[in-house]
């Protein structure tokens, strides 16, 4: 069967990352476009990709089955307005970009626009996203298999039944990442005042989190059945999770991610003005 060809409205890292994984798992280059205003993110994707590229957002977009909106937030407003007339053929349009609802790309849009919302994270760029999805009422059992497609080129794609549970995404995954990233420079930080080299305290670090969160894929049992086993009654491990409980890391971990939905709501609310 032959692939739709997809537009790629923006042309930064985000884009970048997806483009590179459709075409990693095989997807023709030739029905690939993607759209920028800077001409140096075009020759980069044309050079590593083999893909076709404009300036033209509305040309790409009459071409295509499929228009992915990868550009800021705070300029979607301006760029889905101009892309509503050349929509007419009813494509299906995939949103990355944050705190942007489908009620506002819909306004922007059109009201019968086939508008698949989705909330991706950055590991996307190394093809180990994770990504939450939300479609609405016009889109068409085929145009959501083919968004699937396209953000499981970067990693999981989860489909979501309401969309205000993308604001929970965006608290666990959307924004997650930031959260390990802090862990590990806390976990640097003390390794060196210990005595490692920060170079050493950085390769242990990493490591160690990247061997954790395979061995919780591929285990099966829970996380918390794996925390277990490798805590020994009376033992160090056991005097350091003593101390981060004693410290309410998981009041910490869940009022932080609260104020992450929180913010997102408020955000969907200034940006879709």
């Amino acid at each position: 069967m032959s692939k739709p060809i997809l537009a790629f409205i923006g042309a930064g890292n985000m884009a970048n990352s997806i483009i590179g994984g459709l075409i990693a798992k095989g997807y023709p280059a030739a029905n690939i476009i993607a759209c920028d205003p800077v001409a140096g993110n075009l020759q980069s994707l044309e050079t590593s990709y083999g893909i076709r590229t404009s300036t033209d957002n509305g040309s790409a977009a009459r071409q295509s089955a499929v228009v992915i909106l990868a550009v800021k937030p705070q300029v979607m407003k301006a760029v889905a307005t101009q892309l509503q007339p050349h929509l007419a053929h009813g494509p299906v349009v995939i949103s990355i970009a944050a705190a942007i609802s489908t009620a506002s790309l819909e306004r922007w849009l059109g009201a019968q626009a086939a508008i698949v919302r989705c909330m991706p994270n950055t590991p996307a760029l190394v093809q180990a996203g994770a990504s939450g999805l939300f479609a609405n009422r016009h889109t068409s059992a085929e145009q959501r298999d083919i968004a699937g497609e396209i953000l499981s080129a970067v990693g999981i794609a989860i489909w979501l039944q309401r969309e205000e549970l993308i604001d929970a995404v965006t608290a666990v995954s959307g924004s997650g990442p930031a959260y390990f990233f802090l862990l590990m420079e806390a976990m640097i930080d003390a390794a060196e005042k210990q005595g490692l080299s920060r170079d050493t305290a950085r390769q242990l670090t990493l490591q160690t989190a990247l061997g954790a969160a395979k061995l919780a894929q591929a285990s099966d049992v829970g996380v918390d059945e794996l925390r277990r086993r490798v805590t020994s009654p009376a033992g160090t491990t056991a005097a350091a999770l003593q101390s981060l409980e004693s410290g309410d890391l998981r009041g910490t971990v869940e009022t932080a991610m609260r104020a992450c939905a929180r913010r997102s709501v408020a955000m969907a609310t200034e940006m879709g003005s």
